[in-house]
């Protein structure tokens, strides 16, 4: 069965030539080193160039990074290594390190040492703590030396591969050899080491187009690996997964598996010969140097092999190695969200396949181990086989011992208690299935039809292309999630069974009823698990959120990818683990979910006997999910925030909740909107109140005016004069025929000619003086402009007449006070 590896190119740079390649091991960095003489960076998220160095006018046949010193180290054709600072962009040194081509370099990893190999058939080794200078030259090939590269497994020892047909084991400190491998017929260009701890191997590729695998203990070749069809340029044993990458002059990359050997896939992206390949350990990422251009693709799955059961216990595959974890043995400290947990790993042993996943069957018992085509159902605690077998893809029903394999895309069998229970083809053929309350099976021409455990018989076709299927436990809710968004559908078991005792309602497409959409997000789900019937999950721009009745609740913000592994209740903790195997956690409380869920029920019994476990910290979110559910009094009576309880009892019209979280508060804007209730209430004195303590004199000058209470208008203007507003004071004065402040006021604020006019309308008597007080606060030249009427009453026409009036309306003012401004306005 095939390994079932996606391949998915991430980054294409075209580019002259490419002779080496090298990725960075922390940042996004993919190096490049041209025959041009140029070496480039790129920038593998961006896919953009990010750093060029213009090295000489030959080709540069190696490049490496020295991360710890932040360097890029080159060797090219005018026999000199160069050392640039990739940071800086400066060239820290250069010296001659051969007297021919300089093929290849390799950077050991705790040492300050490089090795270089050459076409003048030596390799040496350099220490750039010792002002670069030569501490070894290795003797003994006779021919070019293509390739060296430092054993991973035992960094005091590494190979070469050479065009005298030879691949060669050499010792630091040692001028000799260790011994020679011999088998190619033509000259070896490539080598590399297995990262793996249990097998002692090499491969190394060459002119004769064959490939061959090395025990270097035995020193016997164990494997010949046919099929390019020009020389073999490059060869790679990929530090983490069960796969060989081997590069060719015939324009492919061939992916072999490691352990069987057989031929996986064939990648050719068009860009003519193959001349490297690098992988990064700790990463799927591998890039390719061709002709045209270099290629960076991401093999496997991101996601790590790791399964938690309902107790806590956790399991995953580091390579081929069963590992576990137990968080009850972690016993009661308390752990900050997102803090790595300290957990004792217990290895259970090697696994006979290579996992791609891992899962626990529902009650934990049992788990399945699944990878190379293959599937394997272990005891959880002893990692004893129980069941094995082919399978594309294995998926457990909500029984705990039920399961499925998909043995081809138009196969299903299904086992009960590890016996086969029944086989049989789907009516729409089946390139992916799906497990849970029913048996999904997908098809990329009519979408997802969902089968019953028991009978097989058809429940419902969907028209969509799913990604993920997730049911929550009772079976009630189900996440379908696609490429673009998911959609949280509502399974009625009741309308099935009616549906088929009666013969209603069933279609080709099986029953109508059987499912309710209830809500549509457009979020592309990574991870999800349910609680409830609330659905947890990690989406693309790695947040963790959860969906509950329409509202999606945002648990937490990650700062890298992590995957869901599960939610213990006791603990209120909810468990997630990233692909380096760690193991971080978040608080939620079992209690607002069981409260979310109960409202959701519409069990409100229930949610009453919840909501007093729920601490108060956490009442407000439940109260936000009230509030989205339409039930804005249970809200209000259960949020703790005092704006989220102001708006549910402005929205509610509760006017004494709000002149009571007002006061509290003592905001301007709320007094003001709390006024506005009022009025809508016709409640008129809190009204007035609250615009009095929001300073809203505007306001209470409407609703004095409105009233028609002369007292108020004069109370409003005092206030308004207090705090400054004069517009409103004046206003005020003047509606109640306070002539002398509204005079007083425009004086005050300097505002002397305004007081002058106004003075010269409605006050004769005091033009006199307003007028003096104009010509002091003026320039001479207007002063010498401006008449006193006392002093030439000649100018001012009807004065003695006016004069006479003021006394009338004084009287008048005096037993009619809001009056005056109708007298001056004509009126009898």
């Amino acid at each position: 069965m095939p390994l079932r590896l996606d391949v998915k190119r991430k980054l294409t740079a075209r580019s002259d030539r490419v002779k080496s390649v090298d990725l960075h091991p922390t940042e996004p960095w993919m190096l490049a080193s041209l025959y041009n003489g140029n070496v480039h960076v790129w920038n593998i998220e961006s896919q953009q160039l990010v750093k060029s160095f213009e090295v000489c006018d030959l080709p540069v046949r190696a490049s490496r990074f020295v991360a710890r010193k932040n360097w890029v180290v080159t060797g090219s054709d005018d026999m000199q290594v160069r050392v640039y600072n990739y940071n800086t962009l400066e060239r820290v040194h250069q010296f001659e390190a051969h007297s021919d081509y300089v093929r290849c370099i390799a950077v050991h990893p705790t040492q300050p040492f490089i090795l270089t190999c050459s076409d003048d058939m030596t390799i040496k080794l350099w220490n750039w703590d010792k002002k670069w200078s030569c501490q070894q030259v290795f003797e003994g090939h006779s021919h070019y030396v293509m390739q060296i590269v430092i054993n991973p497994k035992d960094n005091n020892t590494f190979a070469s591969a050479s065009l005298d047909r030879t691949v060669k084991v050499w010792q630091l400190g040692s001028p000799q050899p260790n011994f020679t491998l011999e088998g190619h017929q033509r000259g070896v260009n490539c080598v590399d080491y297995y990262h793996g701890g249990d097998k002692p191997y090499l491969i190394s590729g060459a002119d004769d187009s064959l490939v061959k695998i090395w025990d270097y203990q035995n020193k016997t070749c164990v494997q010949t690996l046919e099929g390019h069809s020009q020389n073999v340029s490059s060869v790679s044993f990929h530090p983490e997964l069960p796969i060989i990458l081997t590069g060719s002059e015939d324009c492919t990359v061939r992916v072999w598996h490691a352990n069987t050997y057989r031929l996986e896939n064939t990648l050719n992206y068009g860009l003519d010969r193959v001349w490297c390949i690098c992988a990064l350990k700790g990463s799927n990422n591998v890039c390719f140097g061709y002709d045209e251009g270099s290629v960076m693709v991401k093999v496997g799955r991101e996601e790590p092999a790791m399964s938690m059961d309902v107790s806590g216990k956790i399991v995953w595959a580091k390579h081929s190695e069963i590992q576990q974890a137990n968080l009850k043995a972690m016993g009661e400290a308390e752990h900050q969200d997102g803090e790595r947990l300290p957990l004792a790993v217990k290895d259970l042993g090697a696994c006979d396949i290579y996992p791609q996943t891992i899962a626990h069957n529902p009650n934990g018992r049992f788990v399945v181990v699944c990878g190379d085509g293959e599937y394997i159902i272990y005891t959880a605690m002893a990692l004893r086989n129980k069941a094995f077998g082919p399978a594309l893809e294995f998926v457990w029903a909500l029984d705990s011992s039920e399961y499925a394999i998909r043995e081809s895309n138009f196969s299903v069998k299904l086992f009960k208690n590890f016996k086969e229970k029944k086989a049989f083809k789907p009516d729409f053929g089946c390139e992916g299935i799906y497990g849970g309350y029913l048996l999904g099976c997908r098809s990329s021409t009519t979408g997802l039809a969902f089968y019953d455990w028991e009978t097989q018989e058809l429940v419902r076709r969907i028209e969509i292309q799913p990604r993920q299927v997730f049911w929550s436990e009772n079976g009630d809710y189900v996440c379908i999630a696609t490429d673009t968004n998911y959609f949280i559908l509502k399974y009625s078991a009741e309308a099935v069974a009616n549906a088929r005792e009666k013969k209603e309602g069933v279609t080709e497409d099986g029953i109508e009823d059987a499912f309710d959409l209830v809500g549509e997000v457009q979020e592309v789900v990574k991870t999800g698990k349910w609680v409830g019937d609330c659905f947890i999950y990690t989406n693309s721009v790695n947040r963790l959120n959860y969906y509950v009745g329409g509202e999606i609740v945002t648990i937490a913000h990650l700062d890298r990818t992590l995957y869901l592994l599960g939610y213990i209740p006791k603990e209120n903790r909810l468990y997630l683990g990233d692909k380096e195997l760690n193991v971080v956690s978040y608080e939620l409380l079992v209690s607002v979910l069981e409260y979310q869920t109960a409202v959701m029920r519409r069990d409100f019994n229930t949610a009453d006997r919840v909501l007093p476990t729920i601490p108060p910290a956490h009442r407000t979110r439940v109260a936000h999910f009230l509030e989205k559910q339409g039930f804005k009094k249970q809200a209000l009576a259960v949020s703790t925030d005092p704006e989220h309880k102001f708006d549910l009892a402005l929205s509610l019209g509760e006017l004494e909740v709000c002149h009571q979280l007002a006061a509290e508060a003592g905001s301007e804007h709320k007094w003001r909107l709390v006024a506005d209730l009022a009025q809508q209430r016709g409640d008129l004195q809190m009204a007035q109140t609250c615009l009095l303590r929001a300073h809203d004199y505007p306001g209470l000058l409407l609703q004095a005016t409105a009233t028609g209470n002369a007292s108020f208008i004069r109370e409003v203007g005092k206030e308004a004069e207090g705090q400054g507003r004069n517009n409103v004071a004046f206003l005020s004065h003047f509606l109640t025929g306070n002539l002398k402040e509204c005079l007083e006021l425009l004086i005050k604020t300097n505002r002397i000619p305004e007081a002058a006019f106004f003075a010269r309308t409605y006050m004769p008597s005091e033009i006199s003086r307003v007028v003096e007080v104009w010509k002091q606060s003026a320039g001479e030249k207007i002063a010498q402009t401006l008449a006193d009427p006392s002093q030439y009453d000649n100018l001012f026409p009807g004065i003695k007449e006016a004069l006479k009036d003021t006394a009338v309306f004084g009287k008048v003012h005096q037993t009619h006070p809001c009056c005056l401004h109708l007298l001056c306005a004509g009126e009898p």
